[in-house]
């Protein structure tokens, strides 16, 4: 899998993230807002990628993955504390849970894919 097809599968997946939340919470109308919510979670996510070197091998689940997964949530989180935002206990839940379904879904997708593929040797 390509670097940025693998970058672009896990922003997409904190923007889902915090466009349900949002629409959950009867906030989605705000432009403003949404950028107030997920900028942590974009940085934390940023943080995980360089920290876990994932451009090495984006669709592994170790390290890449775990890694992003838990970076973006914990700093995420973080940086929300630090800004003045809400870390309400079940936010943080809902935010570890949400994420690492979807973080850690797709390269698990990917990986039953590519472990279906027929191999080139032989």
């Amino acid at each position: 899998m390509r670097n940025g097809a693998a970058a672009l599968l896990d922003v997409c997946c904190v923007l889902v993230f915090v466009a349900i939340g949002r629409a959950t919470h009867e906030d989605a109308a705000s432009f403003a807002g949404y950028v107030a919510t997920v900028w942590p979670f974009l940085v934390g996510l940023g943080a995980g990628w360089v920290v876990s070197r994932a451009w090495r091998r984006p669709e592994a689940l170790m390290p890449a993955g775990v890694v992003v997964w838990v970076t973006a949530v914990v700093g995420g989180m973080g940086l929300r504390a630090l800004s003045g935002e809400g870390t309400a206990a079940a936010f943080v839940v809902v935010a570890g849970v949400f994420l690492a379904s979807t973080l850690l879904g797709w390269r698990l997708v990917a990986r039953l894919v590519q472990a279906r593929r027929p191999s080139r040797q032989g």
